[in-house]
């Protein structure tokens, strides 16, 4: 290893994948499923990330969804949920800053 090199394996969940690559290379269902963080028996968070992208189409699809609705998804309790509304939430905000400073 060179110093200053971070030490890890070669990338196998999302979150591996943005040590080694950025986050700029991951998927919207990539960066969606370091949110969810685990999956549910039988799928991982990565699938139900996945589902969840193509269900709304997209993050704006995804971000105009009332909480209870992404609440009652399968393989998405209350903390997932929370964590998904809060990043959201956080994305607005920037949006908001932004345009104020224009």
């Amino acid at each position: 290893m060179n110093e200053g090199e971070i030490p890890y394996k070669p990338w196998e969940h999302p979150g591996g994948k943005m040590l080694a690559q950025g986050p700029e290379s991951l998927t919207d269902a990539e960066l969606l499923s370091i949110l969810i963080g685990t999956g549910i028996k039988g799928k991982p968070a990565e699938k139900i990330a996945e589902e969840i992208i193509n269900r709304f189409s997209s993050f704006k699809g995804l971000a105009n969804q009332p909480f209870e609705k992404l609440y009652a998804l399968k393989g998405l309790g209350k903390v997932k949920t929370i964590r998904i509304a809060a990043a959201f939430e956080i994305a607005r905000r920037i949006v908001d800053q932004v345009v104020k400073e224009k």
